[in-house]
């Protein structure tokens, strides 16, 4: 009876374990990856950046030529080179029905449908995604803001909108309350862009917050 005993505890242990392991394992990815690529100084460029370097896994792996990529589509889509993001935007997400964004959100970064478009007029693009842990529930894209948080002032982001690069620099990140909407709702006199996601990762109570100001428009 006590070994019986012994071998359900260690099989629920271990259970616990293989839990954490499921649940954290991402992020934790998410982590070594960054500290290892800025250990190293290699950069994730778009392909139009990087000159004649090539891109392998090898490379990845052990090398400092930077990472190339090319953006998944230019109809709506964000490049985020310091933390590896490419990912299609879902325009016009309703940001108050639970149901229809967490469906989007399987399909990529969410644009909220009250906030404006990207363009070089005064008004506030607002994106959310995921920085979860239940990656298995949620999809795809459950963990493409696991790193948003390592973003830095001047940094640069891409969103392509109708076969134009709107390119934006980081100069502001916050965190706020899961009931505040004033990031959403604020009144802007310039072209911005706002990004949201969970903090801590995989949680309701605090959204991190990064906006950015529009630059530069290629088209």
């Amino acid at each position: 009876m006590a070994r019986k005993h012994i071998n359900l505890s260690t099989a629920l242990i271990l259970l616990g374990l293989l839990f954490i392991i499921l649940s954290f394992g991402p992020l934790i990815k998410d982590e070594i990856w960054f500290y290892f690529r800025e250990l190293k100084n290699q950069k994730v460029l778009l392909d139009d950046q990087a000159g004649d370097y090539t891109d392998t896994t090898f490379g990845r792996l052990i090398g400092n030529k930077p990472i190339l990529i090319s953006p998944v589509n230019k109809d709506f889509s964000i490049v985020i080179e310091r933390i590896g993001v490419n990912a299609p935007v879902v325009a016009d997400v309703a940001t108050n029905n639970e149901n229809i964004y967490k469906e989007a959100l399987k399909k990529g970064i969410a644009h909220a449908a009250s906030s404006d478009y990207p363009s070089e007029k005064p008004g506030n693009v607002y994106l959310f995604a995921h920085a979860s842990l239940n990656f298995w529930d949620l999809g795809k894209y459950s963990t493409v803001f696991n790193l948003l948080r390592k973003l830095e002032y001047g940094d640069i982001i891409h969103v392509f909108y109708k076969d134009q690069d709107f390119i934006y620099k980081v100069m502001n990140k916050e965190v706020v309350s899961g009931w505040n909407i004033n990031p959403i709702t604020r009144s802007v006199i310039e072209p911005i862009l706002t990004m949201q996601t969970c903090d801590p990762p995989g949680t309701t109570l605090n959204r991190f917050v990064v906006t950015a100001k529009l630059i530069e428009v290629k088209k």
